[in-house]
């Protein structure tokens, strides 16, 4: 049986602005109360929700309306992949955004929680103020996305998974600066860097960004990672 608490909360500390409400989820009931309890220390938290399986999981997210979901991959039950495939694929109601917990030997799973939505992931033993950062990128609509890290365990992720759909199929509707912008995210550049790169104003890069994931239908910046890969678009580096 998942335990679940909610707690109240709508504004943050200073009565100004909206706190970011969070679900934390994890079969581990230190992990999870860890998480929690940390994650309240922040004046622009709220921790609205915890649970330990799946399920529960997707219950208490729909009931409380979360910003941002840490959500842990194994769990009894339903598994961190498919709640967060649920969450970010559901028609109704707004979709949070899933910040995946993981160890390092659950690298493989990292891939399809992706895939499957998620955002961003961290490890388990992020420090509190990496874990502070994390939550406040996806909640402001940005992908968690660190290129020394990120851009190796997704080569390698990608490795694993042949590409599908061909480049001119799924990318047919972007601009030459659009593709090249994409490939550029796919190789862990920010957006000042593609800016200093292409020599153009970071405002210029973020409009591109933002039309190359509209046309694409995804969500963010670690999606546009994936299919960059999934199209052949970008090679890993053991594949090239």
């Amino acid at each position: 049986m998942a335990e679940v608490s909610t707690v109240g909360g709508m504004t943050d500390r200073d009565g100004k602005h909206p706190a970011i409400r969070l679900v934390v989820a994890d079969d581990h009931e230190v992990v999870r109360t860890g998480f929690a309890g940390l994650l309240d220390t922040q004046p622009d938290f709220t921790v609205v929700g915890t649970a330990a399986d799946g399920t529960e999981a997707v219950r208490v997210c729909r009931d409380q309306g979360p910003d941002v979901v840490l959500m842990d991959v194994r769990m009894p039950g339903m598994d961190g992949i498919e709640a967060t495939r649920q969450l970010t694929r559901t028609a109704s109601g707004s979709r949070p955004r899933v910040l995946i917990l993981t160890t390092f030997d659950l690298d493989e799973y990292v891939y399809d929680a992706i895939r499957a939505g998620a955002s961003g992931f961290l490890l388990k033993d992020v420090t509190a103020e990496r874990l502070f950062d994390a939550v406040r990128v996806i909640a402001a609509g940005e992908a968690l996305l660190a290129p020394t890290v990120t851009r190796r365990l997704i080569s390698e992720f990608a490795a694993l998974h042949r590409p599908g759909t061909p480049p001119a199929a799924a990318l047919s509707a972007l601009t030459p600066r659009e593709t090249q912008v994409l490939r550029l995210v796919a190789e862990g550049l920010s957006n000042t860097e593609i800016a200093a790169r292409l020599t153009v104003t970071e405002e210029t890069v973020k409009t591109h960004v933002s039309r190359m994931l509209t046309k694409l239908g995804l969500r963010d910046r670690t999606q546009a990672v994936v299919t960059a890969y999934e199209t052949g678009l970008v090679v890993p580096r053991s594949q090239s």
